[in-house]
């Protein structure tokens, strides 16, 4: 895997704290209370994982574009996803499956001390390693690779989330999960549900969270 490096890149162009206030005053009202999270989602500039005609929309609670038919997730879906994932604790190594534009794999390199992301379109690769750089987020190894089957090399993970809905929560991810470790991925196709999954030493808890809406996920990648 790749491990991203510093770039030289300046000129983040950091929008004014009073709009990522407002983001996390409506996280806050929203239900998210962990603080760590919602330090990270302030730090983290979303606007530039977005194209620029988007970007005075990037602090709203939606989804946009990212291009190849996938979309950043809201702020609210990822703040809530981040903080399931924690539960309060400390994050060892995380498994992120669909890196995307690489907002939500930033956020975690804030709370985690070593992230694994893998995302299955190449040009998302491509932008996200830009984005990452420039943040200077030297934590987190990225791949382009079929996250649908996770990653054993570096198995067990501490964490391990998915940023798009599986039809069925896939064994190879269970079996790459850590004891005391957790699940958090979306599943369903027409209709989805958040789920976390508990790994202890004798078994998989599953618990239903919330009726969420995702790009579905799809294995193999593309060039």
């Amino acid at each position: 895997m790749a491990l991203l490096r510093p770039s030289s890149k300046s000129g983040i162009g950091m929008t004014s704290s009073r709009t990522r206030d407002r983001m996390l005053t409506r996280l806050r009202e929203q239900g998210i209370k962990d603080e760590l999270v919602l330090s990270a989602m302030g730090e983290i500039p979303r606007h530039i994982f977005v194209d620029e005609a988007l970007s005075i929309r990037a602090y709203e609670d939606v989804s946009l574009p990212i291009g190849f038919g996938q979309t950043i997730s809201q702020p609210y879906i990822v703040a809530r996803m981040t903080e399931v994932l924690r539960n309060g604790g400390a994050l060892g190594k995380v498994l992120e499956i669909g890196t995307g534009c690489g907002y939500q794999t930033a956020v975690l390199s804030k709370i985690a001390d070593e992230v694994f992301s893998l995302e299955r379109i190449r040009p998302l690769v491509m932008k996200a390693r830009s984005h990452l750089r420039t943040l200077k987020c030297s934590n987190i190894k990225l791949d382009h690779a079929d996250g649908s089957i996770g990653l054993s090399a570096y198995a067990p993970f501490h964490g391990i989330i998915v940023t798009a809905a599986a039809s069925h929560i896939p064994e190879e991810l269970l079996a790459q999960l850590a004891v005391g470790g957790r699940l958090v991925i979306p599943v369903g196709t027409t209709s989805q549900t958040l789920y976390l999954i508990e790994r202890t030493t004798s078994e998989f808890k599953q618990t239903k969270l919330e009726t969420v809406k995702f790009v579905p996920l799809l294995g193999g990648t593309t060039a």
